[in-house]
């Protein structure tokens, strides 16, 4: 149990103690833990609400996932943005009109650096400084202990009136579990591992997973493989990334203000993948069991014309490895060089003890709007999102509730309790009309639409009298 001393300080600077060793007293400063897309609008709208703020990002520049040079990223050379530039960019910074409909990785961390230099965000950033443990303090404040990446030097505490932790949930590699998998002589690697075409010249590849990442992946291979298989569970809705001249999501996103009810859209969807992407059962793909909405959407137009030339071919899950070949859940025998698992992603906060979030046994948190936990006000986690869209716009808004919702805590602490109420009776609800899949992959699927329109409620409510 963690024991505090009696001196107390609203002076930034002043030295408390905790279990005998100093605390750095911050006051009414809000740390934030990661630099990256997430980080960087959690602190600008920070600013803008009036608080000091402290980033501690691990790695030496900002970017976050989209920086190709930090250790954690899962970008490949070829990455390219599946949502359009429109329904990408923050609302308050565009991007340039110049730029394509579907940017390169390397615009988009263009795009946040300038957006860090923007808003004059860096020298709020501590660069190359990982956080090691946040923990309670008194009167809902929190402990936040820090040291150099990767270890070195001595670790130093900072108290902070709220902790916004912006630390990703694409950086966790999730491997699966096949039986005979250890005794495979061939290379395994994740999509994480992966950076570009050269590790599968040549090669005989094995893709496993049908996400966005997988289906990139099998792209490549298919061009550069001597052969490629992509192994998938079920079917999917594989969407062009154009449909009648435009940006498919853009297509999509001008039926929002009709409010079509969710069956209504769904049949408009399939009459639309019927016309641009036909019955992919022919070449082999499996039906889908679900509808439209109901999964992540992938968006790939380069998988159909691959797999129409037979560059690719599809087949069943994995049911087990051999020293030399993988047995196929079909019976069938393969022998890939290479197996790349495009099997997603798992959150992590090693620095947060798991009931602080809500956490249950799979791993995965309870959180109101996928940010705020029942029990922690002063805690909230942005960024923690799935949706059918750009996420910058998204986690914009729900940083500038985070910081109204600080803000409203100390000016109206009686309009704020009904709002820690709405938290505590709806942490873990989904924000999207569709029934989604239960998988990892979808905990924290959100419809965009569904999800904006319930901020835009919650920023009503929140609002701070002048």
């Amino acid at each position: 149990m963690a024991t505090f001393s009696d001196q107390e300080s609203n002076e930034p600077g002043a030295t408390l103690w905790r279990d005998g060793r100093p605390v750095y007293d911050r006051a009414g400063t809000v740390c934030v833990i990661g630099a990256g897309a997430s980080g960087l609008t959690a602190i600008k709208n920070l600013k803008e609400y009036g608080f000091g703020v402290d980033c501690y990002e691990r790695e030496t520049g900002v970017g976050g996932a989209w920086n190709w040079r930090h250790d954690r990223s899962p970008v490949y050379a070829s990455t390219h943005l599946i949502s359009s530039r429109p329904l990408t960019e923050y609302p308050d910074f565009p991007m340039p009109d110049s730029w394509p409909d579907y940017p390169h990785h390397s615009q988009l961390l263009s795009y946040l650096e300038h957006y860090a230099d923007h808003f004059d965000l860096r020298p709020h950033i501590w660069f190359g400084t990982e956080v090691v443990r946040v923990e309670p303090a008194d009167g809902d404040r929190w402990d936040v202990t820090t040291r150099s990446t990767g270890g070195y030097g001595a670790e130093r505490t900072s108290r902070y009136s709220a902790v916004v932790v912006a630390n990703g949930h694409n950086w966790a590699p999730k491997m699966p579990a096949y039986e005979g998998l250890d005794e495979f002589r061939g290379k395994v690697i994740h999509a994480s591992a992966y950076k570009d075409a050269t590790q599968v010249r040549g090669k005989r590849v094995l893709v496993v997973g049908a996400g966005n990442t997988g289906c990139d992946i099998a792209v490549e291979a298919g061009q550069q493989a001597a052969k490629c298989w992509h192994s998938t569970r079920r079917g999917y809705w594989y969407a062009p990334k154009y449909t009648f001249g435009r940006p498919a999501d853009q297509v999509t996103d001008s039926l929002a203000p009709y409010r079509l009810p969710l069956r209504l859209r769904q049949w408009l969807f399939h009459r639309v993948l019927k016309l641009t992407v036909g019955d992919l059962t022919r070449f082999g793909l499996p039906r889908p069991d679900h509808r439209v909405f109901e999964t992540h959407p992938i968006v790939n137009s380069h998988l159909v014309y691959q797999l129409g030339h037979g560059s690719i071919t599809p087949v069943p899950d994995v049911g087990r490895f051999r020293r030399n070949s993988v047995t196929l859940v079909d019976g069938q025998e393969i022998e890939p060089d290479l197996v790349v698992f495009a099997t997603g992603y798992l959150p992590r906060f090693e620095f947060l003890a798991p009931e602080l979030l809500g956490t249950d046994a799979s791993g995965r948190p309870a959180l109101y709007l996928n940010a705020f936990p029942r029990r922690h006000p002063t805690l909230a986690v942005a960024g923690l999102l799935q949706p059918d869209s750009g996420l910058l716009p998204l986690v914009h808004w729900q940083s500038v509730v985070i910081a109204r919702w600080l803000r409203l805590r100390e000016a109206a602490p009686e309009r704020a309790r009904s709002f820690a109420a709405r938290v505590d009776a709806e942490a873990g609800d989904r924000w999207h009309s569709a029934k989604v899949k239960e998988s990892t992959r979808h905990w924290f699927e959100i419809g965009h639409i569904d999800y904006l329109r319930v901020l835009q409620r919650t920023l009503d409510e929140l609002e701070v009298a002048a």
